[in-house]
């Protein structure tokens, strides 16, 4: 039977609104979907997304973790990085694992439950992105391509565009650019990680250094017939050789906390001309004689707060005395407490730090309480404080909040407290 143009206009029209009709509603039940979804997710967060101190993956402060090194476009403020290395050390090993024992220890820290009274901050939920961006797969077989692993990681971490372009006080030569927290590892490490700033800021950098030795020592120190090009890498030369670089600022530079003994049969070490001899030094006694904040006033007074003066900032966890900190590789007695140390840090928070490390952690040396551990994951938060503290473009106040000027509860100042 034929069928008349005129019915096979009709049929196709009523074809396509029945195809209309049908794709609406693909949209309308994509979009349901969609809602049902996103309400599931909320659904799940509620009942999901708290975590305990000691569950989840091991991450710094439970942050987010991703292999930023793979990883290019990845964007950050603040990253923590591990540096599991520990063959150029002259006494006990044990810090390739320092990286995995401070991330454990710092399991208390949840970002929700942060807020760092004496700095009035959260530093986990305030502006900045801290990711904890893992480990450098560093050989332990080869020293020299170690270092050069380790340089060329903490470079390319380092020249990233930082995530927050415009930070509430994003001035000064450390403006637009990340910052690293290195978690070591033995202390050689502080090499790359000064030859990688260097080449980020084009200049001298000034490092203040905790610890109860000197590093600075001339290599020849330590096998003065045996020595090889690359036995001069270890963890007591590192500054030697930065200094012969010229990667350090000889005006600025500090070191805190020294207790070591010295070679020979006199102060050499300390005399003898040098290019490791830029530092400024505090003994570990001098706290007892000016107490911590004439230590921190040594400190400030000596590097200063200039915003263009890139500061480095090395902290071995053997400043602290091993009645508290057992778990290192080269114990000295008579160290600094655990509270004095995280009292000169918060002293300090003004400092113009582009970068850190907390070293020589090795947990096979620690107590059943991993007080090494646990000091060492404290000063990374007192640290990661500072940096976010000083980004925020906000004046939070010194002690506690207490702005300049103020008075605590009682009408009584903090002197009198």
């Amino acid at each position: 039977m034929a069928i008349s143009i005129k019915n096979v206009i009709v049929l196709g029209l009523l074809a396509l609104c029945a195809g209309v009709h049908a794709h609406s509603d693909h949209h309308h039940n994509e979009d349901e979907e969609i809602i049902l979804t996103q309400s599931k997710k909320e659904e799940l967060l509620l009942k999901w997304e708290q975590e305990w101190g000691f569950s989840g993956v091991s991450t710094f402060a439970h942050m987010k973790t991703v292999k930023c090194l793979i990883e290019p476009d990845e964007r950050y403020d603040i990253a923590v990085i591990g540096a599991p290395f520990d063959t150029a050390v002259s006494y006990r090993p044990g810090a390739r694992f320092g990286p995995r024992a401070i991330r454990a220890a710092s399991g208390r820290q949840l970002p929700g439950t942060s807020y760092n009274a004496r700095a009035a901050i959260n530093p986990y939920k305030s502006w900045a992105t801290i990711l904890d961006c893992g480990d450098i797969p560093i050989t332990p077989f080869d020293n020299a391509l170690a270092e050069r692993q380790m340089y060329e990681a903490f470079l390319e971490l380092g020249t990233r565009p930082a995530k927050t372009t415009s930070a509430p006080n994003d001035k000064g030569i450390g403006a637009g650019k990340p910052k690293l927290v290195t978690l070591g590892g033995d202390h050689s490490i502080a090499l790359p990680a000064l030859r990688a700033l260097y080449q980020i800021y084009q200049k001298p950098i000034t490092v203040l250094h905790f610890d109860a030795h000197l590093d600075t020592w001339n290599p020849v120190r330590y096998a003065s017939y045996w020595l090889s090009e690359q036995s001069r890498f270890n963890h007591g030369s590192f500054f030697h050789i930065a200094s012969t670089e010229g990667l350090i600022s000889n005006t600025t530079s500090a070191h805190a906390g020294l207790r070591t003994r010295l070679t020979g049969i006199d102060d050499g070490d300390y005399t003898n001309p040098g290019p490791e001899q830029g530092f400024m030094r505090i003994h570990a006694d001098d706290i007892d004689d000016i107490g911590t904040s004439g230590i921190i006033d040594s400190i400030i007074n000596r590097i200063g707060l200039d915003p263009d003066q890139p500061v480095y900032l090395s902290v071995d966890i053997d400043v602290l005395d091993p009645g508290t900190a057992p778990g290192t590789g080269t114990p000295e007695p008579g160290g600094w407490t655990t509270r004095e140390m995280i009292r000169i840090l918060r002293g300090i928070e003004k400092l113009n730090l582009v970068g850190a490390d907390i070293v020589e952690v090795s947990p096979s040396y620690d107590n059943v309480g991993e007080t090494t551990a646990l000091a060492a994951a404290q000063v990374v938060f007192e640290i990661i404080t500072s940096m976010v503290k000083a980004g925020s473009g906000r004046d939070l106040g010194g002690w506690y909040g207490k702005k300049d000027g103020e008075v605590f509860e009682g009408g009584k100042g903090k002197d009198e407290l």
